[in-house]
């Protein structure tokens, strides 16, 4: 298998798996446009709505989005090809001969490429099998092998057991793997808890990023790298209940969640307090509000040019740093390992205000 980046200079290095909703959408409308070809995020969708056509269709030329259907049933809604919108459709292993069919009209309509996730807790038939499946998809679909990318999504990893267990069920998928001739290898994998509701607030409490610790182990095997940006992986999960002003913030090997309660009265005094306590941190980078267009609007917020904003919009800032932050380290040069900090910032890993969680 060779790793999409090292085949042609504009191939994505990034396959964040995106939950299809207002603030991810957001910030995939501001990237940087040297970020687009790089990029290949793979779109969630749980409802077949116009605005999210409409969306869609606002994304940046050139982002070639895979979107994934499956939560909704069959039906001429979920006929990507009726959307009008260049995309990649998502294809897998249980799919019905229809959407099948259906898939392959879109996938020969927007670039003839389409993307089949195989999960690793879900699609655990033997080598044989999963074989038979694949050529069932190809046959429906009338694609090539390597007209497909293939995601390996391990799922949610949570601590180092789980990592240890994932490496090993994904080599053996990616022996697998080898026999035929893919477009291109990912492994995707999530480590956000499902639900940040029992963590302190009002300090800053650092997560390990299990899922970049897992593509770590598996950089021998050549396979490009995806994640759930800063949401969890684990299905119908999330903060729908917790309105705290929330920053999910992404540093080297882990994240640092900001929720505030208390401190500054008013909703726009507590989020600037939550901003300007960021910005002051170890893990801010050294570009500040260049680094990404979450970064900036984070920036104007620490100080006070700008109100507090809602859950979709800390989700938007939060996954725009992130995508920058993962792209930076992705295209690091081999033996530089640390990221820019400010030249004026305490060492990495000294501990900055909370506690460590799921550290296994």
């Amino acid at each position: 298998m060779v790793p999409a980046h090292e085949s042609r200079a504009a191939e994505p290095v990034y396959r964040p798996i995106l939950a299809g909703r207002r603030g991810e959408l957001e910030a995939l409308n501001h990237l940087d446009p040297a970020a687009v070809p790089l990029l290949a995020p793979i779109l969630e969708v749980g409802a077949a709505v116009r605005s999210t056509i409409d969306t869609l269709r606002r994304l940046p030329v050139g982002l070639l989005p895979a979107v994934d259907v499956t939560a909704l049933a069959d039906g001429p809604d979920t006929e990507l090809v009726r959307w009008g919108v260049p995309l990649v459709p998502v294809l897998g292993l249980a799919e019905s001969d229809r959407r099948l069919v259906a898939h392959g009209a879109a996938a020969r309509a927007y670039g003839r490429r389409a993307l089949i996730r195989l999960r690793t807790g879900q699609d655990r038939a033997g080598p044989d099998a999963s074989t038979a499946s694949v050529e069932r998809i190809w046959r429906l679909t009338g694609l090539a092998p390597d007209e497909c990318d293939l995601l390996v999504d391990a799922g949610d990893v949570c601590c180092r057991a789980d990592v240890r267990l994932a490496e090993a069920r994904v080599r053996r998928l990616l022996e697998w793997a080898r026999r035929h001739a893919w477009r291109s290898v990912t492994v995707a994998a999530g480590g956000m808890p499902p639900t940040l509701s029992r963590l302190p607030t009002d300090e800053p409490v650092r997560l390990d990023r299990w899922d970049w610790q897992l593509w770590q182990r598996l950089t021998d095997t050549g396979v490009g790298y995806g994640d759930y940006g800063v949401g969890p992986a684990v299905p119908g999960t999330g903060e729908a209940g917790d309105r705290l002003p929330t920053v999910r913030y992404t540093a080297d090997g882990d994240w640092w969640v900001y929720r505030w309660s208390r401190r500054g009265g008013r909703g726009d005094g507590r989020f600037a307090d939550l901003c300007r306590t960021l910005v002051s941190a170890p893990h801010w980078p050294s570009a500040g509000a260049a680094f990404s267009w979450g970064d900036h609007e984070l920036l104007r917020r620490a100080r006070r040019g700008a109100g507090a904003g809602s859950a979709a919009n800390w989700a938007a800032w939060s996954t725009s740093h992130h995508l920058a932050h993962v792209l930076t380290a992705l295209l690091r040069p081999v033996g530089d390992t640390g990221f820019r900090h400010r030249p004026d910032s305490p060492q990495r890993g000294r501990p900055h205000g909370g506690a460590t969680r799921r550290t296994g």
